[in-house]
């Protein structure tokens, strides 16, 4: 073939390749444009009463108008399965352990996880005892969801990528959807009890409490004051000297941020309305779709219902907003929700021993599908107090795990009570019998009245330890639940401000109930609360204002710390010791996205702790192994402050000569560090570098080049953990608001991502840029631009 011939032909190749490529992003296209939802015009569908509406205003923030509680639940479900059915099908198998059968073989340790508490099972029992007004509306929401899917052109098109179909929506799927919330919330497996018992085991009772204090001189409880710091255990009863290793560097690791949240109350005293004003921004991991969705759910007969807020896809009702006459929001209250039973073996195999005597466990061997594969069996042992640890290889035998989810009643949709309360007390009264993950309940009303309580069921322990494994073999741990009128509760406190962060908010009695699941460090609480005492007046835009508080108030005293361990004489025997002074004494003294100076400070205190935590608990390991699994105290800071401004010889590990010199070599090693893995000086260590967004969806991850089209944009993020905006790169405020009830027209409300799961939606990113800045945007849906009737079938 002549060399112009074969020319020809490779033109003609690459132009019908590229016509095949073109056709193939067409396609593409045109099949995400027909998965698109219908939010015009009126359509027919079965298992409405009398019809309902869903209104989108320009950001697709919807609101729902019927004339009955259960046609309202329909029109949520239908919007759901319309915007986010893809989000609600992971969620739901998430808590099943089905999340293989959907994706394959990478999905099996996570349904292996989830398949020890049989959730399954749990909600089909739940659903068993709801009354029939609850059960009617999930009911008609799971209709209203497949309803909403059916309503499509195509299937939403992430199924396209996985090959294969969505399945129906089933009541059942609501409760999977709350324990995803558990799943989310709480130590499921107890795991902060067994990492505490191999220290209790190890250490003296006095060096075991030190290390682990219930709380430090930042806390800023609600009920009760900030604990003292204990003195450091005398060189006699404990010495880490003899330790000679040193921990790995840090390398700017520290503990993985809380799943939890932030909200405040200020009483009318302190409003011009006289209203009560309430702020909530609760800290989830973020995705695409964000966790909620927004939504205004109007009733105009019989309970009248005009609720506004953020819904969990999956469930009929707004979780978290304003009626108009009450406004309220949630923190996780990381209380002790689960405990390690110790199981003692009976007289013959197969049995253990309870107060009642021996039992034998219960196996139930569950199938997990396997999409590509085989499915796998898994037998779960089960005891009367819950399933047991398989593998869990603690020193004293097995372990069972009793968690307040396994309970029957764990769930129930009493949250919907909230709808109709018309005041604090009557919404009090709602939360101590909600069903759901125990949190810092805060509410306001319209009156000016204020309020806390923990919503969600609290057990009743008896006779035994319950933050470290212990023995029910004699006496039964959990002995019931505390009563709705036993619950603690602050209404109206003298000085008209509430506020609650994941953080220690009680004492005595109030703390007993409660416990310690790994509550956070009280330094966030406190800025809040400094913050809502530094005002007498308030508005939205203030509370706001809190929200988006980055000041690195708690680091401060470290950065003090840093330049009187590099001196300027120090500083001058070596470059990077002076680059690094010098940058540091320079700091913008908050969580910015351009400062410097806030991430060496940051790395300088990790890197700090990870030595003298790792020295600390070097007789532990000597005991267990050099891999057993230690936890560190979210309240650690009192130790390790007490450590280093007192420097006690007999606590410094024997690595170092002398304290000086621990820390000087904490700089050193971060020198180190940005030195071998980042390229320029350290002047381009910004904290934006590493703070920077990686929001991405679930499918990004796993198919290549999907990025670019499905995520949001990788955005220099300011805020950090220990100050209100808590934040990190896919950590942060899954909504922020602040509204007053009966002027929800003045409230603010942000939301990452956008309404809809679509990436061709309109509605895909709107709101996100205003979430990113913290710029303010409307509680209330705006003005409707697109109304979609549901019509009873003739």
């Amino acid at each position: 073939m002549r060399r112009a011939t074969r020319k020809r032909w490779a033109r003609r190749i690459l132009a019908a390749v590229a016509g095949l490529a073109t056709l193939a992003v067409v396609s593409a296209f045109l099949y995400l444009r027909a998965s698109l939802p219908m939010v015009d015009g009126e359509i027919v569908v079965r298992g409405i009463d009398s019809g309902a509406t869903i209104e989108r205003d320009e950001d697709g923030v919807v609101t729902i108008r019927s004339d009955n509680r259960r046609d309202a639940a329909f029109a949520t479900g239908f919007a759901h399965g319309q915007d986010r059915f893809f989000q609600m099908d992971l969620m739901r198998r998430q808590a099943a352990g089905e999340l293989a059968a959907l994706i394959g073989p990478a999905a099996l340790r996570v349904d292996r996880r989830a398949r020890l508490h049989r959730f399954r099972s749990r909600a089909r029992a739940t659903l068993k005892v709801l009354d029939d007004d609850a059960r009617g509306l999930v009911d008609s929401y799971a209709e209203g969801v497949n309803a909403g899917v059916r309503s499509l052109r195509i299937k939403p098109f992430e199924y396209a990528l996985l090959a294969a179909d969505p399945e129906p929506w089933r009541a059942e799927d609501a409760v999977l959807v709350v324990y995803t919330m558990f799943l989310e919330l709480n130590d499921e497996r107890a795991e902060i009890d067994l990492q505490r018992g191999y220290a209790q085991r190890a250490l003296p009772a006095d060096v075991f409490a030190w290390l682990y204090p219930e709380g430090t001189s930042w806390d800023a409880p609600l009920i009760g004051r900030a604990r003292a710091p204990t003195p450091p255990p005398a060189a006699d009863r404990y010495s880490v000297r003899q330790l000679t290793e040193r921990a790995e560097p840090a390398r700017e690791r520290g503990k993985d941020p809380l799943a939890g949240s932030n909200n405040w109350a200020v009483a009318g005293s302190l409003t011009q309305s006289g209203r009560a004003l309430v702020s909530n921004d609760m800290h989830l991991g973020l995705n695409v779709p964000n966790i909620f969705y927004r939504a205004r759910i109007v009733v105009d007969t019989g309970a009248a219902v005009d609720v506004s807020g953020v819904t969990l896809p999956g469930t009929p009702f707004v979780v978290a907003g304003s009626n108009g006459r009450i406004a309220w929001g949630y923190t996780n209250s990381y209380g002790d929700w689960s405990d390690a039973v110790l199981l003692r073996s009976g007289a013959r195999a197969g049995n253990y021993v309870t107060p009642e005597g021996d039992r034998e466990f219960r196996v139930y061997r569950e199938s997990i599908a396997v999409k590509g594969a085989e499915p796998e069996s898994l037998d779960v042992r089960e005891t009367v107090w819950g399933p047991v640890l398989e593998g869990a290889a603690y020193p004293d035998g097995d372990i069972a795990v009793s968690w307040t989810a396994h309970d029957v009643d764990a769930v129930n949709l009493n949250l919907i009570g909230l709808e109709t309360a018309a005041n604090v007390s009557e919404a009090l009264d709602v939360a101590n019998t909600m069903g759901i993950p125990p949190q810092n309940f805060v509410v306001g009303d319209a009156a000016g009245n204020i309020g806390w309580t923990i919503a969600g069921r609290i057990p009743v322990r008896s006779g035994y330890d319950p933050t470290i494994p212990a023995d029910w073999s004699k006496q039964h741990g959990w002995t019931g639940w505390l009563a709705p009128a036993d619950y603690p509760r602050i209404v109206n406190p003298p000085d008209g401000r509430l506020w609650t962060a994941n953080a220690r908010v009680a004492d005595a009695e109030a703390l007993a109930a409660i416990g310690d699941g790994g509550y956070d460090l009280g330094a966030r609480a406190r800025q809040i609360r400094d913050g809502l005492f530094a005002k007498q007046q308030f508005r939205p835009d203030d509370m706001l204002a809190i929200q988006y508080d980055d000041r690195a108030l708690f680091l401060a005293r470290w950065r003090d710390l840093l330049l009187d361990v590099v001196d300027a004489e120090i500083a001058a025997t070596e470059q990077g010791l002076a680059d690094y002074r010098r940058l540091v004494a320079d700091w913008l003294p908050r969580a910015a996205a351009e400062s410097v100076g806030y991430r060496l400070v940051r790395a300088f205190r990790l890197e700090v702790q990870a030595q003298v935590f790792y020295g600390l608990t070097g007789p532990i390991r000597a005991t267990y192994g050099p891999d057993v699994d230690l936890r560190m105290s979210n309240q650690f800071e009192a130790v390790l402050w007490a450590l280093i401004t007192e420097r006690p010889q007999h606590l410094l590990p024997g690595a170092y000569a002398d304290w000086d010199e621990l820390l000087l070599d904490a700089v050193r090693a971060n020198v180190r560090y940005f030195n071998a893995n980042f390229e320029g000086p350290l002047e381009r260590r910004t904290w934006g570098e590493r703070n920077t967004a990686r929001i991405r969806h679930p499918l990004s991850r796993v198919v290549p080049g999907l990025g670019r089209w499905l995520d949001m944009p990788a955005t220099p993020l300011n805020g950090d953990l220990d100050m209100p905006k808590a934040q990190s790169p896919n950590f942060g405020a899954s909504e922020r608001f602040a509204v007053a009830p009966g002027d929800e027209a003045n409230g603010i409300m942000h939301m990452p991502t956008g309404q809809s799961g679509h990436p061709l939606s309109a509605f895909y990113r709107r709101g996100h840029t205003a979430w990113e800045e913290g710029r303010p945007s409307p509680f209330l849906p705006g003005l409707t631009r697109h109304r979609l009737a549901l019509k009873t079938e003739p």
